[in-house]
């Protein structure tokens, strides 16, 4: 067992402006550290059989789930049930970085 990092990490680019590093990918659990541009999102979409969780390590993110706006600043969690509509939008002007955690299987 070797521990990771996203120095150690091939990166992946998602959305328009996200950069992302797989950290862990272990018996149905997936997590990534992830950046978003300013005023850069996401596409709207949802998983049908996974769970996801947020947790912003800097800067302020914008969720958009199920037609409602939630900011989360530094510091905050937001857990994603399945099946819930759901982006991520950076409206500020400094970068966000923050992990994700999906449990489940994630692809649809």
């Amino acid at each position: 067992m070797q521990p990771v990092s996203r120095n150690t990490q091939t990166a992946y680019k998602w959305g328009e402006g996200g950069v992302g590093w797989p950290l862990v990918d272990s018996g149905g659990l997936l997590v990534f550290e992830e950046t978003l541009a300013p005023g850069c999102s996401e596409k709207r979409h949802h998983h049908n059989k996974a769970t996801q969780s947020f947790y912003i390590l800097e800067g302020t993110a914008l969720m958009k789930i199920d037609g409602h706006n939630v900011v989360l600043a530094q510091g905050m969690a937001l857990h994603i049930q399945q099946r819930t509509d759901h982006a991520i939008a950076n409206e500020s002007s400094n970068e966000i970085r923050f992990l994700v955690k999906l449990t489940g299987h994630c692809h649809g």
